[in-house]
């Protein structure tokens, strides 16, 4: 893989973490159920195992709470 494509890489997962938190986000108070992430993510070629990698990234940098099989933007209670 050369530089550019990397960098291609790199900018394209986070652009789809960016719309995972907007999404999420959108739900506000009711939060998001992951199976309704995953239905997108998989609708696009995602596999489980790269979804759980993102979803547990977002958790980890604070971008994202789970609660039960929800998930809600930071701060949303």
């Amino acid at each position: 893989m050369t530089s550019t494509q990397k960098v291609e890489a790199v900018m394209a997962l986070k652009a789809i973490c960016d719309a995972i938190v907007d999404g999420v986000a959108t739900a506000g108070k009711l939060g998001t159920p992951g199976g309704t992430i995953y239905a997108m993510l998989m609708s696009a070629g995602c596999t489980l195992e790269q979804y759980e990698q993102i979803m547990s990234a977002l958790v980890a940098a604070g971008k994202l709470e789970k609660r039960g099989e929800l998930y809600f933007a930071k701060g949303v209670k």
